[in-house]
């Protein structure tokens, strides 16, 4: 059976991961708590894992790549077990260099395919639900599929 070190520094060899991340991978591969441990600190001590590092890669590539909002972002983030103050850090940085509303109109324009407008309440729906799952504010969503409205769809405040 191989260190929990060197299992640990094949699986960052091919992507980074948290503290969490790995030590849950190398529970699952049967090392012992304390081997696990002692991996841990050294990789941190050799600068090998680092969560901060780890929040940073995954907003870049969750907000440049996969063009996401920041809730997403960071819900993205705390699901690989970084701390929430790490977290918001790294979101916060990210986003100081992005448009939120260009990546939001971006994200809009992707779904609607250029600049048509919204055919009908239901894709209004549709697109609210899908824009909110991005991780996109709601008050910022609403104003945009507003704007972006066809003369035959009714307000979805207006019922049936």
């Amino acid at each position: 059976m191989s260190s929990p070190y060197i299992d640990a520094l094949k699986m960052l060899g091919r992507r980074e991961l948290s503290e969490l991340q790995i030590r849950q991978r190398l529970v699952r591969k049967g090392h012992a708590e304390d081997e696990i441990d002692d991996a841990v600190r050294r990789l941190k001590d050799e600068r090998a894992l680092d969560d901060r590092r780890v929040a940073g890669a995954i907003a870049r590539t969750e907000v440049v790549i996969k063009r996401r909002g920041r809730s997403r972002v960071l819900r993205q983030i705390e699901q690989a077990g970084i701390p929430a103050s790490v977290a918001r850090d790294a979101v916060a940085e990210v986003f100081g260099d992005v448009d939120d509303e260009a990546l939001m109109q971006a994200a809009l324009g992707k779904r609607l395919r250029g600049d048509r407008p919204i055919a009908d309440r239901r894709e209004f729906e549709r697109l609210f639900r899908y824009l909110t799952a991005q991780g996109f504010d709601s008050t910022r969503i609403l104003k945009a599929l507003n704007a972006r409205r066809g003369p035959s769809t009714s307000s979805p405040d207006e019922v049936d």
